[in-house]
């Protein structure tokens, strides 16, 4: 089968098309034949080299989160699974390919209108926004900040918080602001977020060292949490600013969807993809590429060209 391999680790053209045998499926594993494949902030971390020391090694094959058909089933499954149109988590790579092993627990099935590309575009960065805001106890007539809410998680953030509060967004163009309006944001803010305004919640997906200044954008009891770090880490004395700040109660909270079970991850996930059958959700789809243009997706990636979510599809058999 073809796959993208990590060659080099650094710059997007470190990706290369492979041949790889084909995978088989292991006890409690299905064996996906993929259909649309999500480009992911952790696979542009992965690639930039960043994770090394967590045993990432030339030859790794980028990708998590796929959709397509069921082919195969290790020991244990459920056999009623084979044949049909799944979304999965296939971990921390093997997406990048046109078959991909993936835990059975992680299968959601897609309901009949559902496209594969829409999937990818809700699943993974769907729950992670919904966990996200629970994380943040974020409470109906709240205001949030969503920070970098052009990416996958923003976008889901920004519609799901709509439903129940005052939703502002920090962008990079009056085009992407206008295109979160249309999504819900009721404040359209530069990428400093100047101005007297204060939130109950900021969601953070950038980080970076701009991160510590964001705390004076809380109002008393304010609570941000950080769901990604695609500007890098903050400075290591950024807590400092919570103290500073020590009478106005702020808390600071990291989330990774690693820590919820995946059995609270896919009904949510199905409710995700039933509301966007019923128009209630909207799935921002930037491009749709070939599984061989990898290199161009990362490299739209890396200069921030991207509006919702790149997703990658195999040469058709």
């Amino acid at each position: 089968m073809k796959a993208v391999a990590v060659q080099t680790f650094g710059a997007p053209e470190g990706l290369a098309v492979i041949d790889l045998p084909d995978p088989e499926p292991g006890p409690g594993q299905v064996l996906v034949a993929t259909e649309a494949i999500g480009v992911g902030g952790v696979d542009a971390v992965i690639l930039s080299g960043a994770l090394a020391a967590y045993g990432f090694e030339p030859g790794h094959v980028l990708g998590g989160e796929i959709a397509g058909t069921v082919t195969a089933a290790g020991d244990g499954v459920d056999p009623s699974w084979l044949g049909r149109r799944v979304w999965a988590f296939a971990g921390v790579g093997g997406g990048y390919a046109e078959q991909a092993v993936a835990p059975a627990e992680t299968l959601v099935p897609l309901p009949e209108t559902l496209s594969p590309v829409d999937a990818v575009t809700l699943g993974s960065s769907g729950f992670v926004a919904h966990f996200a805001l629970r994380h943040a106890h974020f409470a109906p007539g709240e205001s949030v900040l969503v920070r970098g809410a052009a990416g996958g998680i923003g976008i889901m953030a920004v519609q799901l918080a709509a439903k129940a509060g005052a939703i502002a967004v920090t962008t990079s163009s009056p085009e992407r602001g206008q295109r979160l309006r249309e999504l819900g944001a009721t404040q359209v803010l530069d990428r400093a977020a100047g101005g007297p305004d204060t939130y109950d919640v900021i969601l953070d997906v950038v980080a970076g060292p701009e991160l510590p200044g964001f705390f004076a954008k809380l109002k008393p009891n304010g609570r941000m949490v950080a769901v990604g770090v695609v500007a890098g880490e903050p400075p290591a004395d950024f807590g400092k600013e919570l103290l500073t700040a020590f009478r106005r109660s702020l808390s600071f909270a990291t989330f990774s969807a690693d820590t919820i079970p995946w059995a609270d991850r896919r009904p949510v996930a199905a409710d995700l993809f039933a509301a966007a059958t019923r128009g209630e959700l909207t799935s921002v789809v930037h491009e749709v590429l070939p599984l061989e243009d990898a290199v161009t997706a990362h490299r739209k990636l890396r200069d921030g060209e991207v509006f919702g979510r790149i997703v990658l599809t195999p040469p058709e058999s």
